[in-house]
């Protein structure tokens, strides 16, 4: 690691085209169509300018379909370590009891031992969906982080824009009334904490210090439609944020920031599909070029280790801090 850089972390939600279908409430998910062959080769050529390895969370449906095994392995094989994203990718998992939320979690790790070669550690609920049962799961399954909180204000007008462009029923509302979170969550700490038991640690998407507004890549697309020099400004600023606040950066891709509406992928109801995929290229690799030079960039497994080992100290100083009052 750079003795001049704090660390940092970037991890990409490998969220599929019917994964989206189904959140949305649209036809044709069912057949499970796929833009993985596309996406993940854009992505690998990106990171492999700036040598990144960065955390992947993957679909276990997806690992099941033969169609999509060369581009996982691609992953794999890239030195990219591979996170559990559920099985379903159903945003409202924190509504189901543990047993469904346990067999979510076992039948992707399955998948993925078998496409991937790697059991997951590490884990992140579709649609930043969490509850006490999922921290529970995790923990009693050796999981060494969870990373599905987005301390955010603005999960309800995230999802007010999508409930606007969707034809869901009162039932499917019903099912994504938490989709995005709700204001509470932007109270939810920035920095990595125990949670659960104390074991599993919470990685939790950075968002903007004080503000809590987001910084993740598909929100510098959205503002690049206004602005490209706006967007990076407004990413360098809030990077130089989290360095004043002593908060280490977890920073979030998704597969839509690197296609476009050249790619004939649909998905027309998310905010920037209207940019070419070559802007956003563009944009991506030099939000990534920032970001590396600014911050020794690593995995979500290398940056909660570092973490774990940070937060260990703390608490070893406090105690020492406290015994020597005591004795005063």
């Amino acid at each position: 690691m750079s003795l001049q850089k704090s660390i940092a972390s970037l991890s990409l939600d490998l969220d599929n085209k019917w994964s989206y279908l189904k959140t949305h409430g649209d036809p044709g998910w069912e057949d499970f169509p796929s833009y993985l062959d596309l996406v993940v080769p854009r992505v690998s050529e990106c990171l492999t300018q700036r040598k990144l390895q960065i955390t992947v969370f993957v679909v276990g449906q997806d690992a099941v379909l033969e169609k999509n095994h060369a581009a996982l392995r691609t992953i794999s094989e890239g030195g990219h370590e591979i996170g559990n994203h559920s099985f379903s990718h159903e945003p409202w998992l924190h509504l189901y009891d543990k047993d469904r939320i346990e067999s979510e979690i076992a039948a992707t790790e399955e998948q993925l031992a078998r496409i991937a070669g790697q059991r997951p550690v590490g884990f992140r609920g579709p649609g930043f969906s969490f509850s006490e049962a999922t921290f529970e799961v995790l923990e009693r399954r050796g999981y060494l982080y969870d990373a599905s909180t987005f301390p955010t204000y603005l999960g309800p007008l995230a999802r007010l824009y999508y409930f606007s462009n969707s034809k869901l029923s009162g039932e499917d509302r019903k099912l994504r009334r938490s989709l995005f979170g709700s204001v509470r969550n932007g109270l939810r700490p920035l920095k990595p904490y125990r949670c659960a038991k104390g074991a599993l640690l919470e990685m939790p998407v950075t968002t903007l210090p004080i503000l809590r507004a987001p910084i993740h890549l598909s929100y510098i697309v959205y503002l690049s439609t206004f602005s490209v020099a706006l967007a990076l400004g407004y990413f360098r600023a809030a990077l130089t944020l989290c360095r004043l606040a002593s908060v280490s950066p977890s920073i979030l891709l998704h597969p839509l920031d690197f296609l476009g509406k050249d790619d004939s992928v649909g998905l027309d109801f998310f905010p920037g599909m209207r940019l070419r995929g070559a802007e956003k290229i563009r944009l991506a690799t030099e939000v990534l070029k920032i970001y590396s030079n600014d911050f020794h960039v690593v995995t979500l497994k290398e940056h909660a280790l570092c973490a774990s080992q940070e937060l260990e100290a703390r608490i070893a100083d406090e105690c020492v801090s406290n015994r020597a009052i005591i004795e005063k």
